[in-house]
C-alpha cells in the first residue's frame, strides 16, 4: 500500500486494518483523516483501537515502557498554566506545599524507588519556568551523576524553557532524556498559560534534540480543546519526532481554574490514544496523568489501543495507583517486563 493517496484510505465497516497497514508502509495521516478516526461512533472504538494495536505491535513488540518521576523543586512557579496546581497564581487555593530543590541525595532515593516499580526512566522534574545556570542546576546535575553511576535507572529531567548550554551540561552529567511538554496545540494554547509563547516549548525540544539528548514531548488532553485541535497536537508533536510521548489526561485540581471542568468520557481517551499512536507510530507513546482518573475502568484498554507504556507511582502534585495494583496490572495482561 505504499504510496497510497490519503484519500483512497477507506473508513467504512471492519477493523480498519487497511489503515494499520498504510501506517506501517509508511504512509502519514492527514488532518482531516486523523479527525475523521477520532470521530468516529463509539461503536467503532475497537477498531479503530485494532488498527493502532497493529501499528504499535509493528514498532514497539510487547515491551513494556514505565517511567516514573520525582517533583523535586515544587510550588511557587511564576507561570499562569491554567491546569497547573504549582502555580504562584493559584496555589493559595490549591494547597500544594512548597519546597526548594532536593539535594541530590533525596533526588538518588527516589530514583531506587521508581526502580521498585519496575521503571526504567526516573524524571527530576522542577516546578520553575526554566532552570538556569546556577545553584539549583548544580543540585541536579549532581544528581543526574549519582543516578548515572548507580546503573539502576536512566535519569530524565524536565525543568523547563531551558539553553543550549544548560542542556549541554545535563548531556554531560549523563542525562538521557530531556522532557517538555507542548501541552496543547498551538491554536488552544492561549487558552492554557500567558505567561509563555507556545513556540518557546517546541523551540525547547529542539534545542534538546540538536544537543543529541532524546526528548519526550506530548501533552494534556481534558482542557476544553475541539477534537481537530487535539488533532493539531497531535501532528505538531509528530512534527518534533520525539522518541518518547507522554499522553496526560486532564487532573482537574481544585483551586485551578480547570476545576470544574467535566472529565473526557473512557472511550474519548482511547480513541485519542490510538490516534495518537497512528500519527506517532514509531515513538514510545505512554499515558502519564490522568490516568487513574479519567480511564477508571478501562485503563488496561490502553495497551490495546496503542500505548506500549505508563507512568507509575505518584504525579507531582495528585497520587497514582499503588505499586501493587500496576504490579498486577502488568502480570495480568501478559504484558513483556
Amino acid at each position: 500500500m505504499a504510496g497510497t493517496a490519503i484519500s483512497q484510505l477507506s473508513i467504512g465497516a471492519g477493523p480498519l486494518t487497511n489503515v494499520a497497514d498504510f501506517i506501517i508502509d509508511g504512509g502519514v495521516l492527514d488532518d482531516a483523516t486523523a479527525l475523521r478516526l477520532l470521530t468516529l461512533p463509539d461503536d467503532r472504538v475497537y477498531d479503530l483501537m485494532y488498527a493502532a494495536y497493529l501499528v504499535k505491535r509493528h514498532y514497539q513488540g510487547d515491551k513494556l515502557h514505565r517511567c516514573s518521576i520525582v517533583n523535586a523543586k515544587s510550588g511557587a512557579c511564576g507561570e499562569n498554566c491554567t491546569f497547573c496546581a504549582q502555580s504562584s497564581f493559584y496555589q493559595k487555593d490549591t494547597g500544594v506545599e512548597t519546597y526548594p530543590i532536593m539535594n541530590a541525595d533525596a533526588i538518588l532515593r527516589a530514583a531506587d524507588e521508581a526502580v521498585e516499580y519496575g521503571s526504567s526512566n526516573f524524571g527530576i522534574v522542577t516546578a520553575v519556568k526554566g532552570v538556569q545556570e546556577g545553584p539549583m542546576l548544580e543540585a541536579i546535575l549532581q544528581a543526574v551523576r549519582k543516578i548515572r553511576a548507580s546503573g539502576r535507572i536512566a535519569p530524565d529531567a524536565s525543568l523547563g524553557v531551558v539553553s543550549k548550554r544548560v542542556l549541554e551540561k545535563l548531556k554531560e552529567a549523563g542525562l538521557q532524556v530531556y522532557h517538555h511538554n507542548l501541552e496543547s496545540s498551538r491554536t488552544f494554547y492561549p487558552n492554557v498559560c500567558t505567561t509563555r509563547d507556545w513556540n518557546e516549548n517546541y523551540e525547547t525540544i529542539q534545542r534538546a534534540k540538536e544537543t543529541g539528548l532524546e526528548v519526550c514531548c506530548g501533552g494534556i488532553l481534558g482542557m476544553g480543546e475541539s477534537p481537530a485541535q487535539r488533532v493539531e497536537l497531535m501532528q505538531q508533536v509528530a512534527s518534533l519526532k520525539p522518541e518518547h510521548i507522554p499522553l496526560n489526561f486532564l487532573v482537574a485540581v481544585k483551586g485551578t481554574p480547570l476545576a470544574d471542568l467535566p472529565p473526557m468520557r473512557p472511550v474519548d481517551c482511547l480513541k485519542s490514544i490510538a490516534v495518537f499512536r497512528l500519527t506517532n507510530p514509531t515513538s514510545d507513546l505512554f499515558v502519564a496523568g490522568g490516568r487513574v482518573q479519567q480511564l477508571r475502568q478501562l485503563q488496561p484498554f490502553i495497551f490495546m489501543a496503542g500505548a506500549n507504556g505508563m507512568m507509575v507511582g505518584n504525579y507531582l502534585t495528585t497520587p497514582g495507583r499503588t505499586k501493587e495494583d500496576d504490579l498486577e496490572l502488568v502480570r495480568d495482561l501478559g504484558l513483556e517486563n
